[in-house]
């Protein structure tokens, strides 16, 4: 039976990485906006000689995010493992100055949409027995990080609540610390940041992956 690996925010940074370094073992479900990204993605992946199903949709689009569920659950009977990297990065700003168009879209990424894909996807991993993996982040509360640090640590929140609740039903839910690469996201919080002292991003998506297939504390 193909093993399958939902990767949600697939086609950059730390999703694409670990979606490339997955795809031995995995077909993967790409999920992200940019169709170039995720072309770009489906080229790395044939490269190692696995192969990816490319679903150019936005993680805020409830219709669409249902859909690809069912049509999922459909073709495959549910997945193995799923990857949620996915994540809106508003500008640093202070926090009395922090903007609704930056702070929208940033609760319906990294809140909301978390909130309705555990919903969604969890009966997937059940059929399984999958994980999902998630990746933390520590800068909440730290200065001019309102907007982003507060709407990821309400995502860590509820993943973390999510993980506690399942720990002995399943679906086994981990949560991962990257090290520092140098992503886009990363450069937007950082600009003049010295980026050749940063960790390989495809080595650290490397890493992450063999981190899932070492045995659990």
């Amino acid at each position: 039976m193909t093993r399958i690996a939902l990767v949600t925010g697939a086609s950059r940074g730390l999703g694409a990485a670990m979606a490339v370094a997955l795809a031995p073992e995995y077909h993967i479900l790409a999920v992200a906006r940019t169709v170039g990204g995720l072309e770009d993605l489906d080229d790395r992946i044939k490269a190692r000689g696995g192969s990816a199903t490319l679903a150019p949709l936005d993680v805020t689009n409830d219709g669409a995010m249902q859909h690809l569920c069912l049509s999922t659950h459909d073709r495959w009977g549910g997945v193995d493992l799923w990857v949620h990297s996915a994540i809106h990065a508003a500008p640093m700003t202070p926090t009395q100055m922090i903007d609704a168009k930056d702070w929208d879209p940033s609760v319906a990424v990294n809140i909301e949409a978390t909130r309705r894909l555990i919903g969604y996807v969890e009966p997937l991993l059940q059929a399984r027995k999958g994980r999902a993996v998630f990746l933390d982040d520590d800068r909440a509360g730290r200065a001019y990080f309102g907007c982003y640090g507060a709407t990821k640590a309400a995502q860590m929140a509820l993943v973390r609540s999510w993980a506690a609740e399942t720990q002995k039903i399943g679906p086994e839910v981990r949560i991962l610390a990257p090290q520092p690469v140098p992503t886009a996201l990363r450069a937007r919080f950082f600009p003049g940041e010295d980026r050749s002292q940063l960790t390989d991003l495809w080595q650290e998506g490397t890493r992450l992956a063999a981190e899932l297939a070492a045995p659990r504390d």
